[in-house]
């Protein structure tokens, strides 16, 4: 039987080898990414604080739905009132109130979904803090990335300079050629000691969301990735308007308010009460009955409270209504605003998508240039300044490169963030 076998040259086995370690790199960034996430949700004290505020609203639930504790009264008399079986001597009362039918389920229902907005607060807490946490690692990355490309820049200045020194022993070229490489390196040394600040600020930023270290080193890859936006506009919006955050607990604040209109309602409605009386009589020497001394035990009494001042009730109606409505309206504006939001934001994409491909094409034209410029300055001493500029640009384009690959990230992160991941 034959078989077929593939060999691979050296050439194929080298690109197979860049290409899985570019791959893997990326992998691992996303990676370490997930897992600072992860340590920010678990210790990150500001969404430590909204779960509290959560877990402290569900404990309104049993509050509101107990019962009104019952009432004991004693009574002791003074003057013992004559009986035919005895004087009384004591009295307790034992009595107790119950609410209108399904009042305290209504008020369950409210406080539960009260519990529920705070609930969709802390969510969204956590999906604003994972933004912050992505945003401050992509600036992170792009100022590791700026000092990285300063320095090859200024070694690249360096080699002017050298190259200008040899013209200048030589007499082909001006003193002012060395003086001017000398300026370039100036600016690029304090634009490096910027950076490098920008860097410590960023990493102490990144270090307090995680509640950590804040000199704690930052893990970033050589090359960032590129995220990318969920597909079909028209069904991001959708997702955004069913899964954000912000909109649900608006919308569970306005089923507490329905609730409340509910609660404003049978709050109105008669009250019931029971009771019990137990009466201790002491012995009549002068009876002769048979149940002379025995205590009385009555059972039961009933009452029912009359809510006769209407007033009241219906102002806590009309409450109930009114929050309704504000709730309706501010759910409305806040959709109107997400919308506004997400079309900014897919401009900033688009915006990005397209720097990164431009700023891209630009580095390789520039370089090419500037590797003509080297080689026309080394042999007649010809357009230095040009030289100087089209670094300055090359520079600039690397620079912008990098930012767009943080800015199109970002961008992706802040649309997750609407949609409540």
């Amino acid at each position: 039987m034959l078989r077929s076998t593939k060999i691979f040259s050296k050439k194929d086995a080298i690109v197979f080898m860049l290409f899985a370690l570019t791959i893997g790199t990326s992998l691992f960034g996303q990676t370490d990414l997930e897992g600072y996430l992860t340590f920010a949700a678990e210790n990150n004290p500001g969404l430590k604080g909204k779960f509290n505020d959560y877990m402290a609203a569900m404990e309104k639930v049993p509050q509101v739905g107990a019962l009104p504790d019952p009432t004991v009264a004693f009574g002791y008399f003074i003057q013992p009132v004559e009986t035919r079986v005895g004087p009384q001597e004591w009295r307790f009362n034992l009595a107790q109130s119950f609410p209108w039918f399904g009042l305290l389920g209504a008020k369950e229902d409210v406080a539960t979904e009260l519990a529920s907005a705070k609930y969709e607060d802390f969510e969204n807490t956590k999906s604003n803090l994972f933004f912050e946490v992505k945003t401050a690692y992509y600036n992170y990355y792009f100022i590791e990335k700026a000092i990285k490309i300063t320095q090859e820049n200024m070694e690249i200045l360096n080699i002017f300079k050298r190259l200008s020194l040899v013209k200048i022993e030589a007499g082909n070229a001006s003193v002012v050629d060395e003086l001017r490489v000398e300026l370039e390196l100036n600016d690029l040394e304090n634009q490096l000691e910027l950076f490098r600040d920008t860097r410590y600020a960023l990493q102490v930023k990144f270090n307090n969301l995680l509640n950590t270290d804040g000199q704690a080193p930052i893990v970033v890859p050589d090359t960032l990735w590129q995220d990318e936006l969920p597909q079909g506009q028209l069904d991001v919006m959708e997702e955004i308007y069913a899964s954000n955050h912000q909109l649900k607990a608006i919308e569970h604040r306005l089923n507490a308010f329905v609730n409340q209109e509910v609660v404003a309602k049978k709050e109105g409605l008669p009250k019931f009460n029971i009771g019990l009386s137990y009466t201790v009589v002491g012995e009549n020497p002068l009876s002769t009955a048979t149940d002379n001394g025995e205590d009385a035990f009555l059972f039961p009494s009933v009452g029912i409270s009359i809510p006769l001042y209407r007033k009241k009730y219906k102002a806590m109606v009309k409450e109930a209504e009114y929050l309704q409505e504000g709730e309706t309206l501010r759910k409305e504006d806040k959709k109107n605003s997400l919308n506004t939001i997400y079309e900014n934001t897919s401009k900033d994409f688009n915006d990005g998508d397209r720097r990164i491909a431009l700023n891209k094409r630009q580095s390789e034209i520039a370089k090419k240039v500037l590797d003509i410029l080297i080689t026309s300055y080394s042999t007649d001493s010809k357009d230095f300044e040009e030289v100087l500029r089209i670094e300055r640009q090359l520079l600039r384009y690397e620079l912008a490169h990098q930012k767009a690959l943080t800015d199109k990230n970002a961008a992706v992160a802040f649309i997750y963030y609407l949609l409540g991941n």
